[in-house]
């Protein structure tokens, strides 16, 4: 599995967490028979994060005409899940991610990760606060 063979509309998913900062954001093709042939796990770091996350992902595929058929977890929850019927986004924080270890209980499933994406560096010259950098 790569990025450019993923359905159109997990790649859409994957895309709109990027935007949103997730991190640790795995894809994992389940093997035939699963209730979904797709789970998008990815973390945040707040609580506020993880609800932007989920909110961006909504809202992408929804103006794409994804139907979203179920989402669980409330405001301030520590994972949040919005199941897209073949496909299910997992958004966790990182101390709910690693208690349910899905990867672990899914350790079977062909596996894509994606890596954090590159901070801008600075330029050099001059900083914020006006110094000089060498």
């Amino acid at each position: 599995m790569t990025q450019n063979n993923l359905r159109p509309e997990v790649r859409r998913a994957v895309e709109a967490a990027q935007e949103k900062q997730a991190v640790d954001i795995t894809v994992l093709k389940l093997a035939g028979g699963a209730f979904a042939e797709y789970f998008l796990l990815c973390s945040g770091r707040s609580q506020p994060q993880i609800q932007a996350i989920g909110e961006a992902i909504e809202e992408r595929l929804g103006r794409e005409g994804g139907r979203l058929a179920r989402r669980e977890g409330k405001l301030g929850a520590e994972w949040v899940l919005l199941d897209y019927g073949d496909f299910v986004v997992h958004i966790f924080s990182e101390r709910a991610r690693q208690y349910y270890d899905l990867e672990r209980l899914w350790r079977t499933a062909e596996r894509l990760e994606f890596p954090a994406p590159e901070k801008p560096s600075e330029p050099r010259g001059e900083s914020d606060s006006g110094a000089t950098q060498p």
